[in-house]
């Protein structure tokens, strides 16, 4: 206030001895700076930056006009009390001093900023004490939400729930109960999480229920989540996991097959974590073991039924009953025929008959045949296939080795090549058999602990070399064909599917380098019988010896008389003509 502004207070009317002044009707008397102590004595002593109770005086449509016992009255904006719908005249209010004198001299006031004073007090101390805050979720920011508890709060997405929250746009306009986690003064930031509160929450819950149940209990609980290796399940505070293993006795793919997230279930509490808070359950513990009394109700030798529920490469596994099952191993399968998977007898779904076969209650294995089932043929095969008796069977398959006959349903016999000829040397069992022709042969051998069955294809017939004398004698003339040509000689195809040797010497009366020089595969030759041993089973034929024999004798000269052949008794024994040669020798080279 300047010097003007005194001299024009003549009506001012003051109580003067309030202040310690006698009354005078002469203000003339004091001076100026008592003046001014007079007057600053009028008003309440005030600091800026704090909050300070003012009075209603007046409300316009716009404006709400305050005094807080200063120099002049503050002039508010009608807005910053929407909080105070009723508010009248002559009401007391907080408002906050932001300065003494503005540009114009006036008291700047804020109802606004002394809320915002009033409730960053109320965070800080919530914030000290650790005491939850209610607020109203306000809009969506990036990376989470604002909350207002009286300021705006950043509560993080992360923060919201105990689980990840899918759409946290539906908490908008929800009031919650948060935790102030952080706070930066200096800009006047909050952080506040709502999760933290929760899980406060659970575990007091977590360690109520620990507190009150023991393991054998049976309790209610709700299926929360479901994993590929078993369901955790809420009850009333704490998760419990119920693994794959504990769900039920059987076998069990995947939980889903009997559980479904949000389905009410009874389980047993089958251990207890304290200091982990972590509780295990289970389902078929509620129920009687079935392996427990298993080799009294299915005893070794009985027949059973089940349901075939898995196949694998080494065997099939049947159901017996809900918790046990057995295992066809694929050796099981049948008596006769080789099993390359168990798919070839069974498919998953089947019902099947079975035998016992062993009983493993330490493991939990049972043991099953399928062939036990029917009687083995093989204990019997004897009466139906007596050793030299014929039998007529299909050619299945050709080896190197052999021609496999079947002889029944899994039941085959081999005709080995040495089987299949008494004179010819066969190289593979195509030269004589066909695969899926029908074929007469000869029981020859029976080993029913190998399960084997030799037969012969030759043994249809007699062997000719029991009676080669019969048909052959040494220097018998023979005709036959080339057949096979070898550095030492030619062999010849004679009667009776009987195969002579022509050594390279006995080719010609010529010395012979070279076999192809003489004669060819396929050529029609004449020569004798020069050697026949049937021990060996072998044959020589000379050609030589046959030509020196057709050969013309020379004519004799004049006045000499022809040659006499020497007669010789019928009953002289006639000496095998060999010509040097090593028969066995030549056809043992030609056998290898």
């Amino acid at each position: 206030m300047n010097q003007n502004n005194f001299e024009e207070m003549d009506d001012l009317k003051i109580d003067l001895e309030q202040y310690g002044i006698k009354e005078s009707s002469n203000y003339e008397k004091f001076s100026d700076d008592d003046m001014r102590a007079m007057y600053d004595g009028t008003f309440r002593s005030v600091t800026e930056n704090t909050i300070i109770q003012g009075r209603v005086v007046n409300i316009t449509p716009t404006h709400v006009i305050v005094n807080v016992g200063y120099k002049s009255e503050g002039v508010l904006p009608r807005e910053e009390f929407a909080d105070t719908p009723n508010l009248a005249v002559g009401d007391t209010v907080d408002v906050f001093l932001v300065s003494k004198e503005d540009e114009h001299g006036n008291i700047r006031l804020s109802k606004a900023e002394a809320d915002r004073q009033r409730s960053w007090d109320a965070t800080l101390a919530a914030c000290d004490d650790g005491k939850p805050v209610k607020g109203i979720i306000r809009r969506k920011v990036k990376g989470g939400l604002m909350v207002d508890i009286g300021i705006e709060a950043f509560l993080p997405a992360s923060q919201l729930s105990l689980q990840n929250t899918k759409n946290i746009d539906d908490y908008i306009g929800q009031e919650i109960e948060v935790k102030v986690i952080k706070v930066n003064h200096e800009r006047k930031n909050v952080v506040v999480s709502r999760r933290e509160l929760l899980d406060e929450e659970r575990s007091l819950k977590r360690r109520s229920f620990l507190d009150q149940v023991k393991v054998g209990d049976i309790r209610k609980g709700v299926v929360k989540n479901i994993t590929d290796f078993g369901a955790f399940v809420d009850l009333a505070g704490i998760d419990g996991l119920l693994h794959l293993t504990d769900m039920r006795w059987g076998r069990i793919n995947h939980p889903s097959e009997i559980l479904e997230v949000g389905k009410e279930i009874d389980v047993m509490i089958i251990g207890i974590d304290y200091d982990k808070e972590r509780v295990s359950l289970g389902i078929k513990q509620m129920t009687p073991n079935p392996w427990l009394d298993v080799d009294k109700k299915y005893p070794a030798g009985t027949v059973v039924e089940g349901k075939v529920v898995n196949l694998l490469p080494y065997g099939a596994f049947v159901e017996l009953e809900e918790g046990l099952e057995g295992l066809i191993h694929i050796s099981e399968f049948s008596w006769t025929r080789k099993v390359n998977h168990p798919s070839e007898f069974v498919q998953v779904g089947d019902i099947v008959k079975a035998a016992v076969l062993s009983i493993d209650t330490d493991d939990q294995k049972i043991s099953l045949g399928l062939r036990q089932t029917h009687s083995n043929p093989w204990e019997t095969i004897n009466e139906r296939y007596p050793i030299g008796g014929k039998i007529k069977g299909v050619v299945r398959n050709l080896t190197v080795y052999g021609a496999f006959v079947e002889l029944e349903d899994g039941i085959d016999g081999l005709i080995h090549v040495s089987d299949m000829s008494w004179t010819r040397k066969i190289n593979h069992p195509s030269e004589v058999l066909k695969k899926g022709e029908t074929v007469e042969a000869v029981v020859l051998n029976i080993n029913t602990e190998d399960r084997k069955i030799a037969l012969g294809l030759k043994q249809l017939t007699e062997d000719p070399w029991d009676h080669i004398y019969d048909h052959y004698r040494e220097g018998d003339t023979v005709t036959g064909k080339i057949t096979n040509l070898t550095t030492f000689g030619a062999f010849i195809q004679l009667d009776n599917d009987i195969e002579g040797l022509i050594h390279i010497s006995e080719l010609s009366q010529n010395q012979v380098q070279n076999v192809k020089e003489v004669v060819q595969v396929g050529q029609e030759v004449t020569g004798k019988i020069v050697r026949i041993d049937p021990t060996d089973r072998k044959i020589a034929v000379s050609l030589k010896e046959y030509e020196r024999e057709t050969a013309p004798e020379a004519a004799p000269e004049a006045g000499e008389p022809a040659p006499q052949e020497e007669e010789v008794p019928s009953n002289a024994p006639q000496e095998p003509f060999t010509s040097g040669i090593d028969l066995n020798a030549v056809m043992q080279r030609k056998d290898s």
